[in-house]
């Protein structure tokens, strides 16, 4: 009896724990702020962060994707069509199914604001919309170049912390959240979560006021940084997560500390009503499970056929499933790069016989050419 009681109690304290976020949906809008080709790492961040969330369950009609410049179609991208995290290359996190929603020269302050509070005209997209609600969970994932209160959007403008703050203000008045993540990868971060007041909110910083956001991966090839820091890290510790995972947002603060980032990440829970401890990563970086509730009597008690007498009855017998890593990155981050077979670049032959022509004449002159050919 008393180990029924204890049973009874552990599934009731887990049933507890599933449905203490109050959450039946999640939403991530992820956006990259910064143009031009030595700012490639900013794409990657972005990219790898959307990759994570696809991987942990949070549909493409749920992201908000948003990039001010397309890298992977960039003249000087001598992988065209891909986009790198890691400097061995291995990791192309553009993949074959991204989906951007706002591109270029449509990644604004402006936009960036109507697509958070939902003013946004009636012709535009359900793709390009947060169609978010009072049960929502949304994850904010920014990154660019920053300073003290203010993040700079195409080089051209800027988004002060006053006015992300009301912006957020205005979703919580019209019931457009339930709870919100906002991460932020850029110089001075922690500046930019000071002016926050509305409820239910936690944010995350890769640095504090004063401090630079280091880039990270520097790759000889390409001829640019690769990744952030903090996204780097980031990136890392989400790779051990799947969709059961107990891992809580106390582990999330850990993430990239001051020995690896040589900045120092910042965070604010002064905000959210739920203890971080209780709260877990897939609150935010995963998706709500579809449940189907029925009014119909389901039969429990009908015989279990084993697996050994379904295949006698000509049955199909299936596997047990599992999750499993959809890429390896631990294993990417410290394998060498593969070797490859050498060839002389374009150019390279020509350039050689004109060199011994030179030289020939220098020491000859042009009347003994013949005896070369």
């Amino acid at each position: 009896m008393f180990v029924a009681m204890a049973a009874g109690d552990h599934i009731e304290a887990k049933a507890a724990t599933f449905f203490s976020s109050g959450h039946t949906n999640n939403w991530a809008v992820l956006v990259c702020t910064s143009r031009f080709w030595f700012n490639y790492r900013h794409v990657a961040n972005t990219l790898s962060v959307y990759r994570s969330v696809k991987r942990l369950g949070i549909p493409d009609s749920h992201i908000v994707l948003m990039l001010a410049d397309d890298m992977a179609c960039s003249h000087r991208n001598p992988k065209p069509a891909t986009v790198f995290s890691h400097k061995n290359m291995e990791l192309n996190v553009y993949g074959d199914d991204v989906e951007v929603d706002y591109r270029g020269y449509e990644v604004t302050v402006e936009n960036f604001l109507r697509v958070l509070t939902g003013r946004l005209p009636t012709s535009t997209p359900r793709s390009k919309r947060l169609l978010s609600d009072d049960r929502s969970n949304i994850l904010i994932y920014l990154t660019g170049h920053g300073g003290n209160g203010f993040l700079k959007f195409q080089d051209s403008e800027e988004i002060s912390n006053v006015e992300l703050a009301d912006a957020f203000e205005q979703m919580w008045q019209k019931r457009r959240y339930n709870e919100l993540l906002f991460i932020i990868d850029t110089c001075q971060g922690a500046s930019m979560y000071e002016r926050f007041y509305s409820p239910n909110l936690m944010a995350l910083a890769s640095s504090q006021v004063g401090e630079d956001s280091l880039s990270h991966q520097p790759d000889l090839a390409i001829g640019v940084h690769l990744m952030d820091r903090y996204t780097f890290y980031l990136l890392e510790f989400l790779e051990d997560i799947h969709p059961a995972s107990q891992a809580n947002m106390n582990d999330l603060f850990k993430v990239c500390p001051k020995s690896q980032c040589v900045s120092t990440p910042g965070h604010r829970t002064d905000l959210f009503q739920r203890n971080p401890e209780s709260v877990l990563i897939t609150d935010f970086f995963g998706s709500v499970r579809k449940v189907e509730i029925t009014m119909e009597t389901v039969n429990l008690t009908s015989p279990i056929i084993p697996l050994e007498d379904q295949s006698a009855m000509g049955g199909r017998a299936t596997e047990a499933q599992s999750y499993v890593d959809q890429l390896p990155v631990a294993q990417i981050i410290h394998q060498k790069p593969k070797q490859k077979d050498w060839h002389p670049p374009d150019g390279f032959i020509l350039g050689l016989w004109t060199l011994i022509l030179l030289v020939f004449f220098k020491t000859y002159g042009i009347k003994h050419l013949k005896h070369i050919f």
